[in-house]
């Protein structure tokens, strides 16, 4: 298991590792971590070099998007943080949609470069996005991880949002649950405070 990922805010000077940890393909179908963040007909639109775009122009702004996980200087994996008002697909959706009127951040994503899946960086990012997001006065940060349907493992395809059980292993807990495979999960910082 990997336990030595150093974990950085993705700003302009980091823009070239991201780019090379997501690749020609933008991580999954050009997507470039737009999904969430724009209305369905313009990310399908604008698949590719255009979510890469509005990707790199969102970083230039001075926005910080997510969290960059090296190894050795090399990038292996990304988190997607920020608060939940940021990402409008959320508030469309019927399994995903708010479960209170509570304030919040949300990771819409992990992708772990394909040699080191499995290997526990899901959940250094995890822990990392936990650090970033408590020194900015957020008291719940939530994750929309993907369940297996049985006993069958879940795809890497179908898995940037993380599984149930990298989220519980930093201390999330599932707060509803409108699919079967669909748990949301929620980290509390209140609720943490005495463990502290």
């Amino acid at each position: 298991m990997i336990t030595d990922l150093k974990c950085h805010p993705l700003t302009e000077s980091r823009w070239n590792d991201f780019e090379q940890l997501f690749g020609k393909n933008g991580a999954c179908g050009g997507c470039w971590c737009m999904l969430w963040r724009l209305p369905r007909k313009q990310y399908e639109s604008q698949k590719g070099a255009g979510n890469r775009r509005a990707m790199k122009a969102l970083v230039e702004s001075g926005e910080v998007p997510g969290l960059l996980g090296y190894l050795d200087d090399r990038p292996v994996g990304w988190c997607a943080v920020a608060q939940r008002e940021d990402y409008p697909a959320l508030k469309r959706s019927r399994v995903l949609k708010p479960v209170d009127n509570r304030p919040c951040w949300s990771v819409s994503c992990l992708f772990v470069h394909h040699k080191y899946r499995c290997k526990g960086v899901s959940i250094q990012l995890l822990s990392a996005a936990i650090e970033y997001v408590s020194g900015k006065d957020v008291q719940i940060l939530e994750g929309y991880p993907v369940g297996p349907k049985g006993d069958k493992p879940i795809p890497a395809a179908f898995a940037w949002t993380g599984i149930p059980s990298a989220f519980k292993a930093v201390g999330f807990k599932e707060v509803a649950r409108r699919s079967p495979t669909r748990p949301i999960m929620r980290f509390a910082f209140n609720d943490h405070l005495d463990t502290e």
